[in-house]
């Protein structure tokens, strides 16, 4: 889910509000100049979907870190339970 929100929020214009571009001047010790092109902001259907996944981002993060199962853990044990749940991605193979 947090992926999909990710993927879907980089398509999106840089601001949600329409806003106009601007360019940054020189900084010093620094060639660097950032630049911003005008914004639309978000149309309904974007502003809507966007927030469907951060209210069930937050669904499933209140879901996960209420369950009774941290209860059954408790100093160094529940600190790693909660490590090895972070990375689980990084481990885990293809879903059945």
């Amino acid at each position: 889910m947090q992926a999909e929100h990710d993927q879907f929020a980089q398509l999106l214009p840089w601001s949600a509000e329409p806003m106009p571009g601007w360019k940054s001047d020189k900084q010093l010790h620094s060639d660097y100049l950032s630049e911003k092109e005008n914004s639309p902001g978000y149309t309904t259907e974007e502003a809507e979907r966007l927030a469907g996944y951060r209210a069930r981002i937050l669904e499933l993060t209140t879901f996960v870190i209420t369950h009774p199962y941290w209860a059954t853990l408790s100093g160094p044990d529940r600190v790693a339970a909660r490590t090895a749940l972070k990375h689980v991605h990084n481990t885990a193979g293809p879903a059945a």
